[in-house]
């Protein structure tokens, strides 16, 4: 599902035509770009934008350009998520040893 109702989901299949059409046409066209993009994505009813995107990380996946490629990203994605579920889960146990402790101390003074 989209995380903003505006955006919109495309097929994987049309994701990877427009960017392999994108990369054909700037190949043809000995490296130029201008226009490249804004021209398939109206051609595809899509945004410049969100083509635009998917073109430039297709080129760092394919090494034609610096940056962290789709599985570096995701691999940095599950880290983050997996250092924040055991954060809660650190403060939860920290919680519940004050709580206990100071349950222990009331009892030993009895």
């Amino acid at each position: 599902m989209p995380e903003h109702p505006s955006q919109k989901r495309y097929p994987p299949e049309l994701k990877e035509r427009a960017v392999r059409m994108v990369l054909e046409i700037i190949k043809e066209q000995n490296g130029e770009r201008q226009g490249v993009v804004g021209r398939v994505a109206g051609q595809l009813g899509m945004g410049v934008e969100t083509l635009r995107s998917w073109v430039r990380q297709a080129e760092i996946d394919g090494g034609l350009r610096p940056g962290m490629t789709s599985p570096e990203s995701e691999a940095l994605k599950a880290a983050n998520k997996e250092i924040r579920e055991l954060k809660r889960a650190n403060e939860i146990l920290k919680a519940a040893s004050c709580f206990f402790g100071a349950e222990l101390d009331r009892q030993s003074k009895k």
